[in-house]
């Protein structure tokens, strides 16, 4: 049982493995609280796939494929803004178009690429055990950077998330708060997406977010929560990808999937057996209150 935990410590692209996914489980646990409270989650897909071009274009010039992605989704993150001001299209109509048309975009630019087919499962599903050294240090001063400008303007998104029409009223900058979410949320994608790929990456996005939700009703302590999901997520999903032999990114989100159906069912508030026993609990006090209840069902 021990040889089974430090077997792959053994190993430095393992440890690396490790590395990257507990500051990325940070990261989008964290992040990932505005993503569900919001209703972001589709722009959070949005974002994924929109990096897409920016990926292929990285790799076709050599370069490392977070340039692209984030030059792709700053500018995603920009137009959805902007596009979402004009009153006669919606939000979700502005992400639609753009996502699509990113994505679309990839996919022509791959399609011009001879030699591109055996790289894209990794672009796609991710490739955490190929991280590097360098990769390591990226994703670490990026994360870094990421929460410090999240945790200095919490306040302020937290008054935008929850009540627009204060923060507006009381001269906050909406419009640039909303923008900067939106880029935070893309530089957090951006970031994970070698990791667990174009396609796995809004589960961490939202998926231990969600469970966290289930859990608390406090957001400091739905964030704690989260971090602690999304990083416990990535390191069981590793180990068992690495025991399993499976491929690790997807291993990685049916772990986090198997914690939010936990969340789901056992939560001590929100979950569904504590729902079933509140419900349970008034039906008891309504008989005991109404001497009439048992002669009034039908059984």
């Amino acid at each position: 049982m021990i040889d089974a935990l430090i077997d792959p410590w053994r190993y430095d692209f393992m440890q690396r493995a490790l590395a990257e996914m507990t500051i990325i489980g940070v990261l989008c646990g964290v992040i990932g609280c505005f993503v569900v409270l919001r209703g972001l989650a589709f722009i959070g897909d949005a974002l994924a796939h929109a990096v897409f071009p920016g990926v292929v274009l990285s790799y076709m010039a050599d370069r490392s494929i977070l340039w692209g992605a984030f030059a792709f989704g700053s500018l995603t993150a920009l137009g959805v803004a902007l596009l979402s001001r004009t009153r006669r299209v919606s939000e979700d109509s502005a992400i639609g178009v753009i996502f699509a048309a990113f994505f679309a975009l990839g996919v022509v630019l791959i399609s011009r690429e001879a030699g591109f087919k055996k790289d894209l499962g990794s672009l796609l599903f991710g490739n955490i055990l190929g991280v590097s050294q360098a990769d390591l240090v990226v994703t670490a001063v990026i994360g870094a950077v990421v929460l410090v400008v999240f945790f200095s303007l919490l306040k302020e998104f937290t008054l935008v998330a929850f009540d627009p029409t204060l923060a507006t009223s009381s001269g906050y900058p909406v419009f640039l708060l909303e923008v900067v979410l939106l880029l935070l949320v893309s530089a957090t994608i951006v970031v994970s997406l070698q990791a667990v790929g174009n396609i796995l990456i809004l589960a961490l996005v939202v998926t231990p977010p969600a469970a966290a939700r289930l859990l608390t009703d406090r957001l400091p302590v739905m964030m704690a929560w989260s971090a602690g999901l999304a990083v416990l997520s990535g390191v069981v999903g590793l180990y068992v990808s690495y025991h399993a032999d499976t491929a690790a990114g997807g291993t990685v989100v049916l772990v986090a999937t198997g914690c939010f159906l936990v969340a789901l069912v056992a939560a001590p508030n929100h979950g569904l057996v504590s729902s079933y026993l509140l419900a349970r609990r008034g039906q008891h006090h309504a008989h005991h209150h109404h001497p009439m209840g048992e002669a009034g069902e039908v059984h």
